[in-house]
């Protein structure tokens, strides 16, 4: 493209070429510097507009604002509904978490503060509803902060209680030191099978071949590992305030003073060394030196087993 500019006053032309790249460039500079003058042009007036409340600007603006807090207000509400459904939800499970802690504690022996017990019993018919608001949410989560912090340390004090328990039952002699054995001698007066007189038998006789493994009927340490004349190779472990059993006529002993023992564990093995007339474990338990029936102790651990049992045969059934 090709334009001649004539200057009437200095006699002159001036003869300017314009290719389709230019003319393209120059179209686009120039639309933008119109779009741009428009665009700060539509600015000015709509703020000054909205300043002096212009009637048409005015009524656009407040269309505008509201709209915009319509969808704030509503975005607001559908969080404030879905946190209120997750509250009630903990809510649920609070109460559910304070009727487990009462059964735990109760098995636990740990009495339950008033301050952390269930709250009372509420209900009636549902007469009317509302949203809840920010504050309420707030109010109800930090009542549920202060419940579940105090179950927690209660809790805390019922799992250092039943840990004690099981510490303290494991070191209770009511395991059978020969499993699936047969009993032979009980524990009190009885026909001596050597001299033929009257004697009292101290402790229980289970009946086994040489070589059945002993095991010990609770944990505890090893006080004694030594051969005795009417005991034969004996060991004896001590389960703490002053319980100790005693296993009888070995003919292998696996254990020696002063090693820690864990219920269950095999210490011996049967045999018949010492006063003795065949292969069998004499068993005893003995509190501060005086022999006690073995059979009392064995059939208290048949009844925690029994119990303990049922508990989870109950909590299966619960479960399904």
């Amino acid at each position: 493209m090709h334009m001649i500019i004539t200057d009437a006053w200095m006699a002159k032309t001036q003869p300017i070429h314009l290719s389709g790249t230019k003319l393209i460039a120059a179209g686009l500079a120039l639309s933008l510097t119109l779009m741009l003058v428009a665009l700060g042009l539509y600015h000015w007036v709509f703020l000054k507009g909205a300043r002096e409340g212009w009637p048409v600007v005015g009524s656009l603006v407040k269309l505008v604002v509201k709209d915009e807090i319509t969808q704030r207000d509503r975005f607001m509400r559908e969080n404030l509904d879905a946190m209120a459904k997750k509250v009630g939800e903990m809510q649920a499970k609070i109460v559910q978490l304070e009727s487990l802690t009462e059964r735990v504690s109760g098995l636990a022996g740990v009495p339950v503060p008033e301050a952390a017990k269930a709250a009372a019993g509420k209900g009636g018919a549902l007469v009317a509803s509302r949203p809840l608001d920010m504050q309420e949410l707030q109010a109800i989560l930090s009542e549920l902060e202060a419940v579940s912090n105090q179950k927690v340390d209660l809790l805390t004090v019922v799992e250092s209680r039943l840990f004690d328990q099981k510490i303290r039952k494991m070191m209770v002699p009511t395991a059978e030191p020969v499993p699936g054995s047969r009993l032979g001698s009980a524990f009190g007066f009885r026909i001596d099978p050597i001299n033929g007189g009257s004697a009292l038998h101290t402790g229980l006789d289970f009946q086994a071949d040489s070589g059945t493994p002993i095991l010990a009927a609770a944990g505890g340490v090893v006080v004694t590992q030594d051969y005795h004349a009417a005991y034969g190779n004996m060991v004896e472990v001590d389960h703490g305030n002053d319980l100790v059993t005693r296993y009888a006529h070995a003919s292998a002993v696996f254990v020696k003073k002063g090693d820690l023992v864990k219920r269950g564990q095999k210490i011996a093995a049967v045999g018949s060394t010492g006063r003795s007339t065949g292969p069998h474990l004499h068993f005893e338990v003995l509190v501060q030196g005086v022999p006690q029936d073995p059979q009392k102790f064995l059939t208290a651990g048949e009844k925690v087993e029994e119990v303990a049992e049922v508990a989870k045969t109950r909590s299966k059934t619960k479960s399904r």
